[in-house]
């Protein structure tokens, strides 16, 4: 028995996203960060994973988000980067 992926049509990790949205200018970190943010205010839905203290990987992001194990519906994402444009 396999594990079920997301549909990456309708989903998007938090990682995803945050690849969608990086520029020049904003570092991977500074995105992921700003998503994780909104994620915890509120102002973006996710279903939401998080890490336990041991088990960070990598940078730390607000709440302690999983940003591979995070996701983000696709039409909730483009909502929300429509409204922070």
């Amino acid at each position: 028995m396999g594990t079920q992926q997301p549909d990456q049509t309708t989903r998007l990790s938090l990682l995803e996203a945050a690849q969608l949205l990086s520029t020049d200018t904003a570092s991977m970190h500074e995105v992921e960060v700003s998503l994780a943010q909104a994620i915890e205010d509120g102002r973006l839905h996710a279903s939401v994973k998080r890490w336990a203290t041991e088990q960070w990987e990598g940078k730390l992001l607000p709440g302690n988000i999983n940003r591979r194990e995070t996701f983000i519906a696709r039409a909730d994402f483009e909502a929300w980067r429509k409204a922070r444009a």
